[in-house]
């Protein structure tokens, strides 16, 4: 039995006390459910800014009557530092995903990614301080790494950033290290690279590339790369992230305390590889033909290459990722076909 299965058993058998900053969101939702379908208690804190309200009821729907009266609810923003004070009162463990999520939109608005990013994790960390919350499990990004080309990405190796969003996980990073120096607040960070799976947003601008695609192929419409297609990432499903949460949050691992952990699945896909893959995903669910790929010009602040080396997080914390990509994919196109779809299914998350 792994790691995450026992502390899933533990966690039914004595609940705890959970904040989930930008429990709205994406990442955020998922881990309000799964938390839920383990009849744990949960504050959630979020300002709409990105999050919906459509996410908390699709969650809502997901869980029992009584699973959902262990939620309550909190509108706010993290850069208030007296709605944090007040959210963080009697929680046991925060897990702190509220935040300013875009690369190129933070080009454009670095002073609201710092806002949101800086300041609101600041304050998060010291209203947990102040309410002695037993742990802050925060998250970061592969962004850190900015313009170091190892590959692949060590936690302890990193560049010069390449975007004020990158610039704004790694000073979360240093506050969060000087808040367990100082102050002996347990703080855990976690770098997640790229994330997908049900319920990410493909609507906007700046939207997910996984979404993004499904949707606009679903619509029967072209689809565009930026670049040439052979830049990669590192694509974890939205399962493995709430596994990792979770694991970061309740370890016992001294060792782990103040450290930042890659979440991934350690592998590499180039975007013209992930196209083909959703292409084909597409046609075996619903016949749809695939369509040619419109390239364009490379997006700055964008890295080229990201691959994630997850032995730290795999050792620390007993991380086992157990959704691959092309789990994941099936899983995503069914939900985002759901109309489509008689047999789609809900996220295990």
């Amino acid at each position: 039995m792994s790691a995450y299965s026992i502390l899933q058993q533990e966690l039914m058998t004595a609940p705890r006390t959970w904040l989930v900053t930008g429990v709205a969101g994406f990442i955020g939702a998922h881990l309000l459910e799964s938390l839920l379908r383990l009849d744990q208690r949960v504050v959630g804190l979020d300002n709409f800014m990105t999050g919906s309200p459509e996410s908390l009821q699709r969650v809502r729907k997901a869980v029992s009557e009584a699973q959902w009266q262990r939620f309550i609810f909190h509108e706010g923003s993290v850069t208030d530092l007296d709605v944090c004070r007040a959210v963080t009162g009697g929680v046991d463990y925060v897990l702190h995903k509220a935040g300013f999520v875009s690369v190129p939109l933070s080009i454009e608005q670095p002073a609201a990614c710092h806002d949101i990013n800086v300041t609101g994790t600041h304050n998060v960390l010291l209203a947990s301080r102040d309410n002695q919350v037993r742990r802050v499990v925060y998250a970061s990004s592969s962004a850190v790494y900015g313009d170091d080309a190892r590959m692949p990405k060590a936690e302890e190796q990193i560049g010069r950033p390449l975007s004020p969003y990158g610039a704004s996980k790694l000073i979360g990073e240093l506050y969060a290290a000087l808040f367990v120096k100082h102050y002996g607040l347990e703080c855990i960070g976690l770098r997640y690279f790229n994330v997908f799976g049900p319920g990410q947003s493909p609507f906007g601008g700046y939207a997910a590339v996984i979404p993004q695609w499904i949707t606009t192929l679903l619509e029967g419409k072209d689809c565009r790369i930026h670049g040439d297609g052979s830049a990669t990432r590192d694509f974890c499903h939205v399962a493995n992230v709430v596994q990792a949460n979770l694991l970061a949050a309740t370890s016992s691992n001294p060792a782990a305390i103040g450290q930042v952990y890659n979440v991934a699945l350690g592998g590499s896909t180039t975007l013209n590889a992930l196209y083909a893959m959703i292409c084909a995903k597409l046609a075996a669910i619903h016949g749809i033909a695939a369509r040619p790929i419109h390239y364009g010009p490379p997006r700055a602040g964008d890295i080229l290459h990201s691959s994630a080396d997850i032995s730290a997080i795999q050792r620390d914390l007993s991380f086992t990722p157990e959704v691959s990509v092309e789990e994941g994919l099936e899983e995503t196109v069914r939900w985002y076909a759901g109309p489509l779809t008689p047999s789609v299914h809900k996220s295990d998350t």
